[in-house]
């Protein structure tokens, strides 16, 4: 059966004409989410087993998993129909929560021990159990209600990691509060202090120690503290009124990052919770911390899981997967199960917005990228985003998250965080055959043996309108390190990059674009200083080398490589057999819908150094056909 897999009501273009989606769709995927999960559950529904690959964290944690996030979308259903749904949903999750506290049940869910995955399932326990209150936790037997207690415990005095997990401990013990059990305030006050050392302005948390800024910093950070005040009853305290100046903040730029097409950004870790992406949106409209109009909040959310959908999310058995659209293991973590990507649950909590809110019955409003090209810079995570208009491409250019813990502890790249872009339209090659050559967006000195650098650490340099600069330390066999200074410079659909490189004699410098994948192999073509690669959509990743490059370039392909599909294609030029010092290497990246035409680019560009060849030159000057000049 082709997508979507789902049963969605007809769609209305008057109230949504960007997507045609209605409150009745978001009910109908949660349904069939919940309908999904429902045969593989255990005989006392405490766990759902679900097929894929386990995690590190085995069976019976992996079930738990699948009870506790799955729990948190019927949590969501079950409170904004005020209960009016099928009484054997709220039955179903009461009995699980009676089998999976019960240590006789041969169901029982391990207990809270410090820094277990159990600590993450069970804050979303405790949500689900705020939210659905009068309709299962006052309902529950007595004896029940102590042993989730007695469960949920477990939580008081103890460890957790050092990051938003965090933030688990202070939900669950709010809620343990809530309900008259033994708590610790000290555990919730010290949470949300240390919550606040990694608030670093304009939004952006950095998840825990270092520069780790992804989706967690919405789905997350911003989450659970206003989660915590609305288990409390104290959305209008002290803390919630700083945690919503600080959503507010973030959102301002948020909606940047999603494409014409309703996809992300596909950046960061944990991707495979896919459209929870859209959590924080639903939060600042319903604490009221939000800067979007009533359509925008609902055109952001209903494009993003349309998105999804529409490409076979859930899958034809009603299971969201492990991956991106289809499974996709290179693109996950060790610590995802197959119940992991029910994350996406979060994604549902605008449904708490009764029908008659204004994000229900207001018309839709275009996102940023549907009303114009667009330029954001956000100096925090030191990154640029630019859409554009006529494809709806975003594309995120990456000078200052490495998800690495500062100096001098050990650090090491990750596919989803060390290259210069990403975008809503590609994925970068996390499969490890492509990753060991790591040739897609990013800048390596490549040894005599074919090894490349690495961009570990990210230092970033600054960012601002339309430019962003970084360096890293590139390291070839032994332990000499050579820096290479990179700056991005955006025009149109265009990424211009300047670096500015050190390297020994005889090493090889070599850049690649976009990895542009998809069901069948993309065309592809090469000249003179050029490569491109092209999908059957029109959708094409080109580089053109500027200056300082050889005239050879090339295309890498590979297969199952990319979470976008099969067969990969990566443009990339290169500089062999370097004189040793310094050298200027200048890029035009384009990942665009457009035909590009990388020869007449190439003349048409212009690129002078003034002062010198090297990364002492006084200036390197870009001028495009249109006249602008753009300086690094």
């Amino acid at each position: 059966m082709p997508a979507p897999h789902v049963p969605l009501p007809p769609t209305d273009r008057v109230l949504s004409p960007r997507t045609g989606w209605t409150r009745a769709h978001w009910e109908a995927v949660a349904d069939s989410l919940l309908a999904g999960v429902a045969p593989y559950a255990t005989p006392g529904l405490a766990q759902y087993r679900l097929p894929g690959r386990g995690s590190w964290s085995g069976v019976v944690s992996d079930g738990l998993e699948g009870y506790a996030r799955t729990f948190l979308l019927a949590a969501f259903r079950i409170a904004g129909a005020g209960g009016d749904v099928d009484a054997r949903l709220v039955e179903r999750y009461a009995a699980g929560l009676a089998a999976g506290t019960d240590p006789t049940s041969g169901e029982a869910w391990p207990r809270l021990t410090d820094c277990s995955q159990q600590m993450v399932e069970a804050a979303s326990v405790a949500i689900g159990l705020h939210e659905t209150r009068p309709w299962i936790w006052d309902r529950l037997d007595a004896r029940v209600r102590e042993r989730v207690v007695d469960w949920l415990s477990g939580f008081v005095g103890g460890r957790t990691w050092d990051n938003n997990w965090r933030l688990f401990q202070i939900v669950s013990e709010q809620f343990l509060a809530s309900v008259g059990a033994p708590y610790s305030q000290a555990d919730i006050d010290g949470g949300l202090d240390r919550i606040d050392d990694w608030y670093l302005g304009d939004g952006w948390y950095t998840d825990g120690d270092g520069r780790n800024f992804d989706y967690y910093n919405g789905w997350a950070l911003h989450l659970y503290p206003l989660l915590r005040a609305r288990i409390a009853g104290d959305e209008d305290g002290d803390r919630a009124k700083v945690h919503k100046e600080r959503l507010t903040a973030f959102l301002r730029g948020y909606a940047h990052f999603f494409g014409g097409d309703g996809a992300p950004v596909h950046q960061g870790r944990s991707l495979c919770y896919r459209y929870a992406a859209v959590a924080p949106v639903w939060m600042g409209a319903l604490t009221g911390a939000t800067p979007f109009e009533p359509g925008l909040t609902r055109r952001l959310a209903s494009g993003a899981v349309r998105h999804f959908t529409e490409r076979g999310v859930p899958d034809e058995r009603g299971l969201l997967t492990l991956g991106w659209y289809d499974t996709f293991l290179p693109g996950t973590q060790p610590y995802s199960g197959p119940a992991s990507p029910y994350w996406a649950s979060k994604a549902f909590l605008g449904l708490l917005l009764p029908p008659d809110h204004d994000v229900w019955t207001a018309r839709e409003r275009p996102l940023p990228v549907e009303e114009g090209d667009q330029y954001l810079a956000l100096p925090v995570p030191g990154w640029l985003l630019h859409g554009t208009h006529h494809d709806g491409v975003v594309r995120l250019v990456n000078h200052g998250s490495d998800h690495n813990p500062p100096e001098p502890a050990d650090a090491a790249d990750d596919p989803h965080y060390a290259h210069l872009a990403y975008s809503t339209h590609t994925a970068p090659q996390s499969a490890p055959r492509a990753w060991k050559r790591t040739v897609d967006n990013h800048i390596a000195l490549v040894g005599a043996d074919g090894t490349p650098s690495r961009r570990v650490r990210i230092h970033p340099l600054g960012t601002g309108d339309r430019r962003a600069s970084s360096w890293y330390a590139a390291r070839l066999a032994g332990d000499a390190e050579y820096r290479i200074e990179s700056t991005s410079l955006l025009h149109g659909p265009w990424e211009v990059r300047v670096h500015r490189v050190e390297a020994p004699p005889g090493a090889t410098v070599r850049e690649g674009g976009h990895a542009l994948a998809d069901g069948t192999r993309p065309t592809v073509s090469t000249g003179p200083h050029w490569a491109v690669a092209r999908r059957q959509d029109g959708l094409t990743s080109a580089v053109v080398g500027l200056y300082g490059w050889d005239e050879e370039a090339a295309v890498s392909r590979d297969i199952e490589a990319n979470a976008f599909g099969p067969h990969a294609a990566v443009p990339y030029v290169e500089s062999t057999a370097h004189a040793g010092g310094r050298s200027v290497h200048v890029t035009l990246v384009v990942l665009s819908g457009d035909t590009v035409h990388p020869r007449e680019l190439r003349e048409a560009v212009e690129v002078s150094v003034d002062g010198g060849e090297g990364p002492d030159a006084l200036d390197v000057t870009v001028r495009f056909p249109d006249g602008t000049e753009l300086h690094a």
